[in-house]
């Protein structure tokens, strides 16, 4: 199956810059030493793609990243661009054409039709060169499609760009639990997923968002999977800043389906963050005792915790305790709530979906995830998904910038 999805990648890849050589190198120069360079070119950014992609583990992969990634944001943008074209480029090629047809033909027509007639037939002529003319014409309107594409992809990933590398969106939303002890009603929890530490992020990524939740100044600090995409070994140093999370009762951590990619599995993590002073809900739950009330705080594992012999485990999480009391869960996947409103819990908190991360990938997200952004209710519980503070591959977030989010339980 991996061999598969690998082929399928590609395929894909070398199918699409197949569609962008048509499109920005056929279509806009005559055959010749600069179309030539131009091809070559584009051969040389689809085994950018696939080093990028393949060498991620390696060296290699580390200083491939901003080049390679990049270019897959554009890559992407400018399909997206030229997909949108080819209805009004068809049209414009059309009354180009019709433009261009001879002068004496469109009279002797425009005559019988003025006579009441058809059309007057059109002697068939032996197939002739296309004319220099139409020539021009064809590459002035390639050459213009190119150019608005070619401008709208690159300021829409500099726009990007610049999101993805800002500082997150602070988002202030409230929820009320009607299970909810009144002596909680206020308790606050800094919700933050889809870190990403890895080889584009830097450690300034890490102290900017510790320094901005501290900045609130929660109760609790949750960390809703995918904080790396790497070993300790590679990037221990991105994650020490967390040590410096500041809350009342502590941070907590649930793995994401990233942590299970890493070469040696999320148990390396987990020691990790436990020596950073972040404890980390493997199916379990701990109770968090506020103001003479208690909240029970759950986290399950990864759906990706499965191929390890580490699924979630509801049961273990959320079996046997106190039903009067509120339970918030913190499952990496919107979809777990699935599974979670059978245990009755209260609220859960996710991440996962990057809220699209790149338009219009918002548009697809629903159809493996029940909730894209924000809060909602699932089968009866409520769901809060943040769309991450982090990016991962392209370092590009277009309609869905970073975000940590502050939940304040009501009752």
């Amino acid at each position: 199956m991996v061999w598969v999805f690998v082929v399928s990648v590609v395929v894909l890849v070398f199918a699409v810059h197949l569609y962008l050589w048509q499109r920005l190198v056929r279509s806009t120069t005559r055959p010749g030493r600069l179309r030539t360079a131009l091809t070559w070119g584009l051969v040389g950014l689809v085994l950018l793609v696939v080093a990028t992609f393949a060498g991620q583990r390696l060296e290699m992969g580390r200083w491939l990243a901003w080049p390679g990634y990049l270019w897959v944001a554009i890559m992407f943008y400018l399909v997206v661009f030229l997909l949108v074209l080819e209805v009004p480029r068809a049209v414009a090629w059309l009354v180009l054409r019709r433009a261009a047809r001879p002068k004496a033909v469109v009279e002797s027509q425009a005559v019988a039709v003025a006579a009441g007639g058809p059309p007057a037939p059109v002697a068939e002529a032996p197939v002739e060169p296309v004319p220099p003319s139409m020539v021009s014409r064809r590459l002035f309107l390639g050459r213009a499609t190119a150019a608005v594409a070619g401008v709208g992809a690159l300021s829409t990933v500099g726009y990007g760009v610049r999101t993805a590398l800002g500082d997150p969106v602070i988002e202030p939303v409230r929820i009320t639990l009607p299970k909810l002890d009144s002596r909680l009603s206020g308790l606050r929890l800094a919700v933050v997923s889809d870190i990403h530490l890895g080889p584009i992020t830097g450690i300034g990524h890490t102290e900017r968002i510790v320094r901005m939740i501290n900045q609130l100044r929660p109760d609790v600090v949750t960390i809703v999977g995918d904080l790396v995409d790497g070993s300790v070994a590679e990037l221990g140093a991105l994650a020490r800043p967390l040590r410096s999370l500041e809350s009342r009762y502590g941070a907590y951590f649930v793995t994401g389906n990233h942590e299970y990619y890493t070469a040696n599995g999320p148990g390396e993590w987990v020691e990790e963050l436990d020596r950073l002073g972040v404890r980390s809900l493997r199916n379990e739950r701990v109770e968090i005792r506020h103001q003479g009330a208690v909240l029970d705080l759950a986290g399950v594992n990864d759906l990706g915790g499965a191929a390890m012999n580490e699924p979630p485990d509801f049961e273990k999480a959320l079996g046997g305790r106190d039903t009067s009391r509120s339970t918030v869960l913190l499952a990496h996947q919107p979809v777990q709530v699935e599974q979670a409103a059978r245990y009755g819990v209260d609220l859960q908190l996710s991440g996962h979906t990057h809220g699209g991360q790149i338009a219009p990938f918002n548009l697809i997200v629903p159809l493996q995830q029940p909730v894209v952004s924000g809060l909602a209710t699932v089968d009866g519980v409520q769901v809060y998904v943040t769309r991450g503070a982090g990016f991962w591959g392209p370092p590009v977030r277009v309609g869905a910038p970073p975000e940590i989010t502050l939940v304040e339980l009501r009752s």
